[in-house]
């Protein structure tokens, strides 16, 4: 069955299977970190709550079955060491079905905690890592060649991804079509990484041209993967640098390096042989990279094609429609999406600030102190970190909060009760805690308009950034009743 593998892109397996495994890792790591504050037994949403009303055909997941705090850290980290073994190559070193077996646990794994994840896993880089996750599981491994059907599905969801995106782009703010998306872009995005402010402020020229080199790589560059070699493998490595320089104007989480790593297995590498250091082993692939692998395999394989092709037509329609939505998953095992990002821009940059006082009785000039989070915009003068591909939740949410209190209706006031309890799985989420000793009485949010300083302002004061207080958020507010005894958080707080 010569049709069913391509030898030639053993390489770019390889070099995808073992990063696809660096992402689930950082995913997995993220996950075991933070769910206790965010959605464990006594987190702000709670998984047993949400899996008393959700059904499991709509919510599929393991903790449907059974929830424990533990039992949650637990697979958290056996997906974290199960991707580090793949990405160290386990994958290889067993049998193809074993391989298989290991890429569908970290699947499993991973789509319990994003379908019982609620706001906090509502990200369309979560559907993504599931979708591009479950088509690595029929990918083979270092026993089979690499199959084409499922090499031509990776480019399909290349596509997509890019595609669509250009799409909610110019059916969306009319910046995109004028090109000044980008006057303001670097400024207003989600989370701010340390290059940002040095992107805002290139030449407004440079914009106009970022912007319609965006376009080109968003809806020319994806038809091109297409195309036949080697046009194929220059629209991937096109696709590569685009997501490069996106990585270094801002933190995505891991949507950007996903994006890398899926354009990956579109470059042919023996058309690259005289890259030197890569000529020999990408011009000869190793034997087993010819053999189509056991008939079982080829059977899995081909329904898989056709599942895929039949999922599509959701996808298809949206991104044909002039109502297109942007990341939707249209089945509750997330295995063909829709993405998109950015449809509209804001112009302006709100940030919540969040303040305790320890004073028994608050005032507005009375003795606030800051709560820092580790990558949202607070201190004007700390610089923007670079978290990605790491996924900092909280901060993120926050950003949604500020462009709407509708955003944080479920979840802002129980994370203002944690802080009222000094509960330490939240204060793990924050970078600083302003009251290391013992909680506050009251907790504000306050609204504040921020803007990059301009060069002669940061030379001046040695601020990123200048804030004005735009109005109150939250007023002050302290906790109705203590936790008792057994640890259990109060229904509600109450402002004063």
């Amino acid at each position: 069955m010569d049709w069913f593998t391509a030898p030639g892109y053993w390489l770019g397996r390889l070099i995808f299977q073992r990063a696809l495994a660096g992402v689930y890792l950082v995913a997995f790591a993220g996950a075991a970190l933070q769910f206790r504050a965010l959605i464990g037994a006594h987190g702000m949403l709670p998984v047993p709550r949400y899996v008393r009303y959700v059904p499991f055909r709509r919510a599929p997941s393991l903790f449907q079955l059974h929830y424990s705090d533990r039992f949650f850290a637990v697979c958290a980290w056996t997906g974290a060491v199960l991707a580090a073994a793949l990405a160290a190559g386990a994958g290889d070193a067993v049998p193809l079905g074993a391989a298989m077996a290991m890429w569908a646990l970290l699947w499993l794994l991973y789509l319990s905690i994003v379908n019982v994840g609620q706001t906090w896993y509502s990200f369309g880089w979560e559907s993504l890592l599931l979708e591009v996750g479950f088509l690595a599981v029929f990918l083979g491994n270092a026993r089979a060649g690499p199959p084409v059907l499922v090499l031509w599905l990776l480019r399909w969801v290349v596509f997509r991804v890019e595609f669509g995106a250009g799409l909610i782009k110019m059916r969306g703010d009319a910046c995109w079509r004028k090109l000044t998306c980008l006057y303001f872009h670097h400024e207003t995005q989600p989370m701010p990484g340390p290059l940002s402010w040095f992107f805002h402020h290139l030449p407004k020229p440079l914009h106009r041209v970022e912007c319609a080199a965006n376009h080109v790589t968003q809806l020319i560059v994806p038809v091109l993967l297409f195309a036949p070699q080697p046009v194929a493998s220059y629209a991937a490595l096109v696709i590569v640098a685009t997501q490069l320089w996106l990585v270094l104007s801002g933190n995505f989480a891991w949507l950007n390096w996903l994006t890398i790593v899926l354009a990956v297995p579109a470059v042919d590498f023996t058309r690259f042989s005289w890259i030197p250091g890569l000529g020999a082993n990408a011009g000869t692939p190793p034997e087993a990279a010819s053999r189509a692998g056991p008939i079982w395999y080829v059977v899995l394989v081909c329904a898989l094609t056709a599942l895929v092709l039949v999922l599509s037509r959701h996808p298809v329609a949206n991104m044909l429609s002039r109502g297109q939505v942007m990341n939707r998953s249209f089945d509750s095992l997330h295995l063909v999406n829709t993405y998109g990002a950015f449809g509209t821009v804001g112009r302006i940059r709100d940030e919540v600030v969040v303040e305790g006082t320890a004073d028994r009785t608050p005032s507005e000039d009375g003795a606030w102190r800051e709560y820092g989070f580790k990558g949202k915009p607070g201190d004007v003068r700390r610089t923007p970190r670079q978290f990605a591909p790491y996924h900092l939740r909280l901060d993120w949410l926050m950003w949604f909060a500020a462009l709407s209190p509708g955003y944080a209706r479920d979840w802002f006031g129980p994370f203002v009760e944690r802080l009222l309890a000094g509960d330490r799985d939240t204060l793990r989420l924050i970078r600083y805690n302003p009251f290391p000793d013992a909680p506050p009485r009251y907790v504000r949010a306050r609204l504040y308009r921020y803007r990059f300083t301009t060069w002669r302002e940061l030379r001046e004061t040695g601020a990123w950034w200048h804030r004005t207080l735009v109005r109150e958020y939250m007023p002050p507010t302290r906790l109705a009743a203590s936790s008792d005894s057994r640890g259990r958080w109060p229904e509600s707080s109450e402002p004063e």
